[in-house]
């Protein structure tokens, strides 16, 4: 195929994928989790998976859909469907093809004979853009994690790929190191980043010990990919992360402190963005960083009001959370955050939009700041519930126990009297002790 066809990108010269996507439409059949019940479910996951590899810097130039009872166990889709598929690829010059389910190590191996071509599927995709976006320590090991233990199931799949692929999607990571790697090796290392990831995640419990014992409420922000969460984090705490229309833009959790209006301390904490069909391999290799709504006073639920898939983004948000055994059943309060009313033209719609599993909701942009004002105040008035009502004169020898109500709790009233410290707050049940 030529190479003076492909697309090359504008901002370093590279040249970019030109790949062609594909998916089986199973008409009341659930895979891999999720449910398709028609065409147009597919066809909004395969905009997705459109979205991931721009995400991941290639192009998709065309798709392919086939209605099937059942998925075929050797190519996927059908033979004549493959041969359909191999006369796009020398029409529209692609250089690769994408499933949008996860491709068994048989479909790989048979697909990429039958096209001769790289083929790669979603999991490939989304590991990859984890690997480009990786940035802290802990990222990258669980980055590489989730990869290690997908390849040591594909080695067979993926045989001459490995060989023959010099770069691009699906390559990043350890996979650059050593591309014909056997499971000894694979096995070896992932015993080795399991170990390295136990330490962290034991300094990661540490921190939690330590704000459990400062009192200080975690706010912990969750959502869909793209929802806006560190745009949020950004608008309340000047936090400066990177914030971008891209799916999966930041992935490393960020925590920042924040005085709420009252005076108390709090601690809000983004965490990487859900998608539909996770691959598991994340989740579990993102575990300490995913449970960190685990352990967090209130869940802070950031929803894209403006897309349409919003209530489907909704329903995987919570299905992941369950995963982590959290869900609306549990202690834990959640507010839903619609984000992105300012891109919403017909304002009616959000009326229609609710999540019946939050406490509470707030329709808000976090781009412009409306709305944020009154979601500071529902957090603030949901931890002042929280907390216990004191009046209490303290004498000057005990200075120390107000500065600590200045400290975790809420202040309403302090007089400087003849027999002491006047103090009226609202102070968590956690330091009443040392009071």
């Amino acid at each position: 195929m030529a190479d003076n066809n492909k697309i090359y990108d504008i901002d370093d010269g590279t040249c970019k994928e030109r790949i062609i996507i594909f998916a089986a439409a199973l008409d009341g059949y659930t895979r891999n989790g999720q449910e398709y019940s028609d065409r147009d479910s597919v066809d909004k996951s395969l905009d997705e998976l459109t979205e991931l590899l721009d995400t991941a810097g290639a192009e998709t130039v065309g798709r392919l859909v086939q209605s099937r009872d059942k998925i075929a166990n050797d190519l996927y889709l059908g033979s004549g469907k493959v041969a359909e598929l191999k006369e796009m690829i020398i029409a529209l010059d692609a250089t690769g093809v994408c499933c949008d389910d996860e491709l068994s190590p048989a479909q790989l191996m048979n697909l990429t004979d039958e096209l001769q071509i790289k083929v790669m599927d979603r999991t490939m995709v989304i590991l990859d853009i984890f690997a480009s976006h990786a940035g802290s320590y802990e990222g990258k090991l669980q980055v590489e994690l989730a990869q290690l233990k997908f390849r040591a199931t594909r080695l067979v799949g993926m045989r001459e790929s490995l060989s023959r692929l010099g770069g691009g999607i699906g390559t990043r990571g350890p996979g650059e190191k050593k591309l014909e790697i056997d499971r000894r090796v694979i096995r070896d290392r992932i015993s080795k980043l399991k170990g390295e990831l136990r330490e962290v995640v034991l300094q990661r419990q540490q921190q939690r010990k330590q704000r459990e014992r400062t009192a200080i409420p975690v706010i912990s922000i969750v959502g869909y990919t793209n929802a806006g969460k560190s745009t949020l984090l950004n608008k309340i705490t000047d936090a400066g992360v990177l914030s971008e229309d891209k799916l999966f833009a930041t992935l490393d959790p960020t925590t920042r402190g924040y005085k709420l209006p009252g005076g108390s301390k709090v601690l809000f904490t983004d965490t990487v963005g859900f998608i539909r069909k996770l691959p598991h391999h994340l989740v579990d290799a993102f575990r300490s960083t995913l449970e960190e709504a685990k352990y967090s006073d209130i869940i802070l639920h950031v929803v894209d009001a403006s897309d349409e898939n919003a209530d489907e983004n909704m329903a995987t948000v919570y299905e992941i959370l369950r995963k982590l055994n959290i869900d609306e059943n549990s202690e834990k309060t959640i507010i839903t955050v619609f984000n992105k009313i300012d891109l919403v033209r017909d304002k009616d719609i959000l009326g229609s939009i609710k999540d019946l599993k939050a406490e509470r909701t707030h329709y808000i942009s976090a781009q412009t700041g409306e709305g944020i004002e009154s979601l500071i105040e529902d957090i603030e008035d949901i931890l002042r519930n929280r907390k216990t009502y004191i009046r209490q004169t303290f004498p000057y020898s005990e200075a120390g126990k107000p500065a600590l109500i200045h400290k975790y709790g809420e202040v309403i009233t302090e007089e400087y009297l003849e027999e002491g410290i006047f103090v009226e707050a609202y102070v968590p049940k956690d330091i009443l002790g040392r009071l």
